[in-house]
């Protein structure tokens, strides 16, 4: 007899596969300055039409379909950190949130946030961006937003630092 349920050791394959991606793009990005040019450099070589996009993307997916991501909620949004500051993600926390026509908690970024926007219902928007990468630079504050629709945004925080303002 089949089971329709994952079980934890397709759900621990799925986060190394997860994992293993995060690993080759923070590799890639590991110390640059969090800035304009790191954004458009984000969206030229791993942009929504990107392997790597995708690959997160459905990573991301599978992950929510799973349960092993976005498990907690609060105040209508749904989040969790997946994977604490590490060195073999060259020292970037992973959090995803999945939001649907939300502004989240106000919060600053001690040493800057990179986000991967990636839109499922709707043609959402992240703080006003489409499909795609922002990045925040250091010391930048923002109530994340998504709006005309839902999405799944994965952030990149350098040391895993955040600072929610009261």
């Amino acid at each position: 007899m089949t089971s329709t349920h994952n079980t934890s050791e397709e759900n621990s394959n799925a986060q190394l596969r997860f994992k293993a991606h995060l690993k080759a793009l923070t590799h890639q990005i590991s110390g640059r300055a969090l800035d304009g040019e790191l954004e458009h450099w984000l969206n030229t070589h791993a942009g929504p039409d990107s392997d790597v996009y995708q690959n997160l993307k459905a990573s991301c997916l599978e992950g929510v379909s799973q349960a092993w991501l976005c498990n907690r909620e609060g105040a209508g949004i749904r989040y969790g950190r997946i994977f604490k500051p590490s060195d073999d993600l060259n020292g970037f926390s992973v959090d995803v949130v999945d939001m649907s026509n939300i502004a989240g908690p106000h919060h600053t970024h001690p040493k800057g946030e990179i986000d991967l926007i990636m839109p499922i219902e709707g043609e959402a928007r992240f703080d006003n961006h489409p499909a795609g990468w922002k990045v925040y630079a250091e010391q930048s504050a923002h109530s994340p937003t998504v709006s005309l629709g839902r999405a799944l945004v994965l952030y990149l925080l350098p040391n895993g630092e955040i600072e929610f303002t009261k």
